[in-house]
């Protein structure tokens, strides 16, 4: 069956040359998820592609095929938002390489689209402490939103293996095995249960994007790293890629 959209939300999550002028490219788009497809020509000079597809802009696609890799027959920049630069930058290839490994080809996920979106706004926001603060914030609300839709992340206001209630001022880790389990007080990475039981109203909020950003604000290096060491293991590594490149930035 030959698949066509027109006028597709969508960003541009990572490019690959196919040829000496073409380009493959893997886009995220609002009404058909992830979808692969084939820019003619996009590297030559005078193509009207080579200025717009570019990662983390706003874009309108249109494509058509009937194979695993389709056609791009026009794209148009949506505007809104300049570039992110620096660890924004950065956080936004993160969030982009997130979804290449965790979403499935042709799977549409209108909400997570909806927080990248968000979150690419934010990142390309104006440079500071407090605008550093929203980006962590803004990252932290991205990937539970990307767990939630995934299927990835148990109820956040039970605990998983008993389905008993969470004790306001009990502490918690979310483990990537064993889902939210309650842990002593020396847990450094650990949130109590008044917490968890907000991030999971958020994340229920028709907003959720929203939600959890304001949420997540307050809760710091505790979420980081939870999220972190459960992401790792879902996408099958111990380090991603940007993680890797932000690490070695701050060496040097």
């Amino acid at each position: 069956m030959r698949r066509t959209a027109t006028h597709e939300p969508s960003f541009v999550l990572h490019r690959y040359d196919w040829s000496e002028s073409s380009l493959i490219l893997e886009v995220f788009t609002r009404r058909h998820g992830r979808v692969a497809l084939v820019a003619k020509g996009a590297k030559r000079p005078s193509s009207n592609f080579r200025p717009i597809l570019l990662p983390m802009q706003p874009l309108q696609l249109a494509w058509s095929g009937d194979g695993e890799i389709r056609t791009l027959k026009g794209a148009e920049w949506v505007g809104g938002h300049v570039m992110p630069t620096g660890d924004a930058l950065l956080s936004g290839y993160y969030a982009s390489e997130l979804l290449m490994r965790l979403l499935p080809r042709d799977d549409p996920h209108p909400a997570l689209f909806d927080a990248y979106a968000a979150l690419m706004q934010v990142l390309a926001g104006d440079h500071g402490a407090a605008q550093g603060a929203a980006h962590t914030a803004a990252l932290r609300a991205f990937e539970l939103v990307l767990l939630r839709e995934v299927g990835l992340l148990p109820s956040l206001d039970v605990q998983t293996l008993t389905f008993g209630p969470l004790v306001p001022d009990a502490r918690y880790v979310l483990r990537a095995e064993g889902g939210l389990v309650q842990t002593g007080d020396d847990e450094t990475a650990s949130l109590t249960g008044l917490q968890w039981h907000a991030l999971q109203q958020a994340l229920d909020d028709a907003a959720s994007f929203t939600a959890v950003l304001r949420v997540a604000s307050g809760l710091g290096a505790a979420l980081r790293l939870q999220l972190r060491t459960l992401l790792n293991y879902h996408c099958g590594v111990s380090t991603l890629k940007t993680r890797q490149v932000m690490l070695d930035l701050q060496s040097l």
